[in-house]
């Protein structure tokens, strides 16, 4: 078995975020929590969850067209059973949004009935967007604004300062930047983060981490994998021994005939993330 890799940061500015978060809360009504729809466990940072409890919440389970959709429902049903109000989405091209004010108005219901109680019908709704690093909050933002208010750009740590951005004459967006956390207790969380970008892969081992993500692939969604890098694989094959079929089947050569693992793990990583192997979840609920 390939192992997982260890995986370690310390980002100086995340404490600075929860600070600004902590301090933020009380001017907004609800929170807006973006997690990754291939790995929405692993991208809830679970020190907001602290944070944030007793606010309404709405979660956007983003990049759902790269997510098993069978897996989406099952995550959807599974964070509803907590009170919480759901919808999944791909904020690149806007699929699902058209749902988000309308999940809104349930999620605020009360306070929305208690506001035109005091004649208040219409006062503005103010909702802060959290999400770690990379998990589409500026395309969510940019895509439900009609355009580009917050920085977008497929690496972690885009955002780094707070900002109201106004949707409607009724409802106003603050953009927090993406928080991660500094510790994980259990490593496969870490992986799986490197896996989808949100850690930088300045601080892993490319090579090591498409090995094992190869390793995941194989054992989880076997029939993608094959069918995208035309090869066959064994049951618990080791991952380098899949990295080295990718090069070779991509023509990743060297010279003396041997593979480029560096170039075929790079390509591995992209392919993944960019949606190329199909449509793919990495954890359930339990």
């Amino acid at each position: 078995m390939t192992e997982i890799p260890s995986i370690q940061w310390f980002p100086g500015h995340m404490t600075k975020t929860k600070r600004m978060i902590k301090a933020s809360l009380p001017l907004v009504d609800a929170v807006v929590e973006i997690l990754d729809a291939r790995i929405p466990e692993s991208s809830r940072n679970p020190d907001l969850q602290s944070l944030i409890e007793g606010k309404p919440r709405i979660v956007v389970l983003n990049k759902c067209d790269t997510a098993d959709e069978s897996s989406t429902q099952k995550w959807a049903e599974y964070y509803r059973s907590q009170g919480l109000t759901v919808i999944a989405a791909d904020c690149r091209s806007g699929k699902g949004l058209n749902k988000f004010a309308s999940a809104v108005k349930s999620a605020l219901a009360s306070l929305i009935e208690k506001n035109k109680a005091k004649g208040m019908e219409g006062r503005v709704l103010h909702l802060m967007v959290v999400g770690i690093p990379n998990v589409g909050k500026s395309s969510f933002i940019n895509r439900l604004a009609g355009q580009k208010k917050a920085k977008v750009e497929d690496r972690p740590g885009v955002t780094r300062t707070k900002q109201w951005v106004k949707l409607s004459d009724d409802m106003e967006l603050l953009d927090m930047p993406g928080v991660l956390w500094p510790k994980f207790e259990d490593m496969s969380v870490g992986e799986k983060l490197a896996f989808t970008g949100a850690i930088k892969d300045d601080v892993v081992d490319v090579e090591t981490l498409a090995c094992r993500l190869l390793y995941v692939l194989n054992d989880l969604y076997r029939n993608e994998l094959t069918a995208r890098y035309k090869i066959q694989t064994e049951e618990n094959e080791d991952g380098y021994e899949l990295l080295q079929k990718v090069g070779k089947a991509r023509g990743m050569l060297v010279s003396g005939g041997e593979v480029n693992t560096e170039r075929a793990a790079i390509t591995v990583l992209d392919e993944f993330r960019g949606g190329k192997l199909g449509r793919i979840t990495l954890e359930l609920p339990t």
